[in-house]
């Protein structure tokens, strides 16, 4: 919810921020692109292209699926031919035969027909083809987790923008704030009040602020322009923030913050388990190596001389091939699956602890952040109050500027910690997000 202590600094912010922006950026050929967090994040799943290349390999895992199908079904085929033959009949025959010609022919033939396959009992294929099905689940797997790194890169982009553009609004309002204080002084020395060091310190003070807001400005645009290139948005259209005042509210997080909901979630662990799963197949098929095939082929062809003399003909065949020496290869192909498991019984062991070293992390950041959120706004409250106390101070003549100055500085100091302060609760409410395997679903719905 938002804070009530920022309830009158937020909007002056803002519009300081909005004002001098205006004044500083050039007039765009095309709208700006006003863009809210959820708004961005979507825009990425569209057109980021990690996230497309994860679809893609999707779309060719279904096809390698495909192409495993075929290899159990029956094959036919048409063919139609007309050759025109002549034999050199010793050779055909193997020895000369005295009286007969050399030659025999030439002679036409011709056919058309179907020609079929198909295999009857071939283990190999069908582990092959529930290969090619744990892949593509394997390449959804891999889909979701390009797209949830693609939603944490946006995320974070967002709102780092976010922290330049309260930084920047915090900026501008330090140069009014020195602006003011520089007229004071001024006015103060002009009446014969104040003296002339004061004006100078007041200006010196005033310098600083405006090359803080210039850094401020900078960072401002090249955060922007970061967003742009991970939305691979056009580089000559502008990018505005829809979401500016969001940076300023502390809401909590709603996510199921337990280990076994990240195992269930994180699309890092359904991927090892779906290909330790195509490993164990291949496993499988690596001892059903030695089992005989069986399969079917034949065909049927109208055959003759000429295509007004044809008849049918056909020719149908079973075939039983029984291995019985492969040269090591079975043992070969069953020691690689094999060590292939074990890779990734050590992939999923170190995932699971390093996805229980980033939960735990996350959670203990995000329940700092929020206490560090609170101080900080506490600490610009205090800082606010020595300000105005300074220069009431210096209006009596009580007191030099160097109070006003000095406060001043703790008031910077106190609104650089306070953003910082919001910028790391808000990255931390997305870690935890990321290391739930849920930032997809906290983030683009």
């Amino acid at each position: 919810m938002f804070h009530k202590r920022m309830a009158p600094v937020v909007p002056l912010l803002l519009a300081l921020a909005g004002t001098g922006l205006a004044q500083q950026a050039p007039a765009a050929a095309d709208a700006p692109l006003r863009l809210t967090l959820k708004e961005a994040v979507r825009l990425a799943l569209q057109q980021n292209p990690l996230v497309i290349l994860a679809n893609l390999d999707v779309s060719q895992a279904d096809e390698d699926r495909l192409v495993a199908r075929s290899g159990l079904l029956p094959q036919a085929g048409g063919n139609v031919s007309e050759t025109r033959r002549r034999y050199n009949l010793p050779a055909q025959l193997g020895l000369p035969f005295p009286g007969y010609p050399e030659h025999v022919g030439p002679f036409n033939v011709f056919q058309a027909g179907i020609g079929v396959e198909a295999p009857i009992f071939d283990l190999t294929l069908w582990r092959r083809y529930q290969g090619s099905k744990l892949g593509v689940e394997a390449s959804r797997a891999g889909e979701r987790t390009s797209r949830e790194q693609s939603v944490l890169l946006v995320v974070s982009q967002y709102l780092g923008t976010q922290r330049a553009l309260a930084e920047t609004a915090a900026a501008q309002s330090r140069v009014e704030l020195a602006q003011a204080l520089y007229d004071q002084a001024a006015d103060l020395q002009k009446n014969g009040v104040g003296t002339g060091i004061d004006t100078l310190r007041a200006n010196v003070q005033l310098q600083n602020e405006k090359q803080r807001s210039i850094v401020a400005r900078t960072q401002l645009e090249t955060s922007l322009f970061a967003l742009g290139r991970l939305l691979s948005v056009d580089p000559q259209r502008k990018i505005e923030l829809a979401d500016g005042t969001s940076f300023f509210e502390t809401p909590g997080i709603s996510l199921d913050r337990t280990l076994d909901q990240a195992y269930t979630a994180r699309p890092e662990l359904k991927q090892i388990a779906t290909e330790e799963a195509q490993a164990q197949l291949g496993l499988k098929a690596a001892g059903e190596m030695k089992l005989p095939r069986f399969s079917f082929s034949g065909f049927w062809v109208e055959q003759g001389l000429t295509p007004n003399s044809v008849i049918p003909t056909y020719q149908y065949q079973a075939n039983l091939d029984i291995p019985l020496f492969t040269g090591g290869l079975i043992q070969a192909e069953q020691a690689k699956a094999d060590l292939a498991i074990r890779q990734l019984h050590e992939r999923e062991r170190e995932a699971r602890n390093r996805i229980a070293l980033e939960v735990k992390t996350a959670v203990a950041q995000f329940d700092a952040a929020r206490s560090e959120v609170e101080v900080a706004n506490l600490g610009v409250e205090l800082s606010k109050q020595e300000v105005e106390q300074a220069r009431d101070r210096f209006q009596a003549g009580v007191a030099n500027n160097i109070e006003v100055i000095s406060a001043q500085d703790s008031l910077a100091r106190a609104s650089d910690n306070q953003i910082a302060a919001l910028y790391r609760f808000n990255q931390a409410r997305a870690d935890v997000a990321h290391a739930m395997g849920q930032m997809e679903a906290a983030y683009g719905k």
